[in-house]
């Protein structure tokens, strides 16, 4: 897949593509479907697929103060789109210049003078433009007026009334629920960071830890979590089953959050190695122990509790670990 940081100019090979156009947060089964209907639309027109999106997240861009809310910042974005056979991904940097860009005037921009597109497609709910006063009807009106054909995608859900929703899975993460989020996700949630130096209790307690700091994801439910890490080799990524905490170390006194993982048939040092980390099932909130002594005796409990939770569950990743794939940098038109 190649990535494109800019819409102007362009290679003749990135032109005239057919276009799904998004937020895409979390690439979850909605999003997929939509990105699917492009795909059959350029194998009807002879034309390739491209996404294009945005970043930092225009919520993120008007709204830095709140809370992270990110369920797939951009590199695990670019995972999942490329893994869905993608030809082509266009990350815009949402600044004030675009921002301020009427609809009208970011179709004309962007899509048609940039792009050239053949074809857009986007969700039911889109909106875009200065004051998001572009949506699926001013989209179909200037399609209609430079040529391009536009498809809108209706409401998706699945066949037992499951939405697909970015704003519920973030509910089902936040509250503890991360094999709800998985079904609407179609896969398992995911974190990725690079592993840093802890104080080494939990090698005091015989349960070594790498230790990921949090940064623009959304925080989920506080607690102990059956886990899948993958340690990135560079041309792929070794999944280990694996126990993680996430949270404030109350035993401790307490911190800044933390996510800590212990992978359990993994010998060498993982520090300064990218880790991805997928949040199988969620054991119990975190508590606080009476000394180091009760605490190690816990985890050893939730160590066994995830091993026994991952041998049951595991059909049920296995077949979304994908490889680390081409999306480990983003250069602009090139394959890393």
């Amino acid at each position: 897949m190649r990535i494109f940081r800019h819409y102007d100019p362009l290679p003749p090979s990135a032109r005239g593509v057919v276009a799904v156009v998004g937020n895409f947060d979390g690439v979850h089964r909605g999003h997929r479907a939509v990105i699917d209907e492009a795909g059959k639309i350029a194998a009807g027109l002879n034309r390739p697929r491209a996404v294009v999106t945005f970043e930092p997240h225009p919520r993120s861009f008007f709204f830095s103060e709140r809370p992270p809310f990110r369920l797939t910042p951009l590199r695990i974005k670019a995972h999942c789109i490329e893994a869905l056979g993608v030809e082509n991904l266009f990350v815009l940097h949402f600044d004030r210049a675009l921002a301020s860009l009427t609809p009208e005037d970011f179709i004309a921009k962007v899509l048609v003078q940039g792009l050239g597109v053949a074809h857009v497609v986007v969700g039911y709910n889109f909106v875009f433009g200065k004051g998001r006063a572009g949506n699926p009807a001013v989209l179909a009106r200037e399609a209609a007026r430079h040529g391009f054909g536009f498809t809108e995608m209706p409401l998706v859900e699945s066949s037992d009334g499951y939405v697909y929703s970015s704003t519920r899975i973030r509910e089902h993460l936040t509250e503890g629920r991360p094999a709800e989020a998985a079904k609407l996700l179609g896969r398992c949630w995911e974190i990725e960071g690079r592993v840093v130096a802890g104080d080494g209790i939990g090698k005091t307690l015989g349960m070594p830890t790498a230790n990921i700091a949090f940064e623009e994801y959304l925080r989920p439910a506080h607690g102990i979590y059956a886990v899948r890490a993958g340690v990135d080799k560079g041309t792929g990524t070794d999944w280990h089953d694996a126990v993680a905490s996430f949270g404030t170390r109350p035993t401790l006194g307490n911190g800044p959050e933390l996510l800590e993982v212990h992978l359990f048939d993994y010998a060498g040092d993982l520090y300064g190695k990218h880790l991805r980390v997928a949040l199988v099932e969620y054991l119990r909130p975190q508590a606080v122990f009476d000394g180091l002594e009760k605490l190690g005796a816990q985890m050893s409990k939730d160590a066994e509790e995830a091993q026994k939770v991952l041998v049951e569950r595991r059909g049920e990743f296995r077949a979304a670990e994908r490889p680390a794939g081409d999306a480990s940098e983003m250069r602009n038109g090139t394959r890393p």
